[in-house]
């Protein structure tokens, strides 16, 4: 009596469940890589390895970013060429980490697309869709030369023109120089953009600008306007549009 031939092992087509059950895999390396990181791993990640949504999901916010241009710091803050000036490089080892720009949980409130400077806090967030907001940090005046208010950016400048009003002039002499305007360039005041503050029409003589001082930043030293580090103001400067509201508060 004969046996009947071994049947050959049939293996399981692959179906949708198998593809979620990958993908859940690399989520969940993702954010063990995210916790190794936090721990204090060097960890990096290419989100474009991986084939995953670029959104945020209720309050489960993504320990890696999802925003190009938001990313490590030496890459964020290194040297660049605009326009024909040469940034240089700003050394982000001495800027107090929780003053360079990352992706936070937007604790403003406001609309997307809104600028909000929280002046005790040092602050500038651009509120995102979804709940998120780019925060910077910013330096910010002196006591006695704080502006706050509800406005909107009427305009803005790359390398501007900084023109000291006539009561700066008269408490620093030394600026006369400067009565018809400094042009653009590394050591203008105004850095390498500016968002011009507008308040019902009418020129508030604040602005949010770049600085080449970068050590100023989060602290409160500028004769009122909110300042930003170079290379903070041109990404900055890079997302909003004209007419952007903007709340200092």
């Amino acid at each position: 009596m004969s046996k009947n031939p071994a049947l050959p092992k049939v293996l399981p087509a692959a179906t949708d469940n198998t593809a979620l059950l990958s993908r859940r895999t690399a989520l969940l390396g993702l954010g063990s890589a995210a916790l190794l990181g936090a721990a204090g791993c060097s960890r990096s990640v290419d989100m474009a390895a991986f084939e995953v949504d670029e959104f945020t999901t209720g309050t489960i916010r993504p320990r890696i970013s999802v925003d190009r241009q938001v990313t490590r710091p030496e890459l964020m803050y290194a040297s660049l060429t605009d326009s024909g000036y040469t940034l240089p490089e700003v050394p982000f080892e001495k800027v107090n980490p929780k003053f360079r720009r990352q992706i936070v949980v937007d604790p403003t409130g406001e609309q997307p697309g809104t600028i909000v400077v929280h002046l005790q806090e040092r602050f500038l967030y651009l509120v995102q869709p979804g709940g998120d907001a780019i925060r910077y940090g910013v330096g910010i005046g002196k006591e006695g030369f704080v502006w706050s208010g509800r406005a909107n950016i009427q305009y803005k400048k790359e390398w501007p023109t900084w023109t000291p009003p006539s009561e700066m002039i008269a408490r620093r002499p030394e600026l006369e120089q400067y009565r018809g305007g400094q042009p653009g360039g590394l050591t203008n005041p105004l850095g390498a953009r500016a968002l011009y503050i507008f308040k019902d029409g009418r020129d508030t003589l604040f602005r949010v600008h770049g600085s080449p001082e970068w050590w100023s930043i989060g602290t409160a030293v500028s004769s009122g306007c909110v300042r930003m580090i170079n290379q903070d103001v041109v990404d900055l400067y890079n997302r909003v549009p004209a007419k952007t509201p903007i709340v200092v508060a």
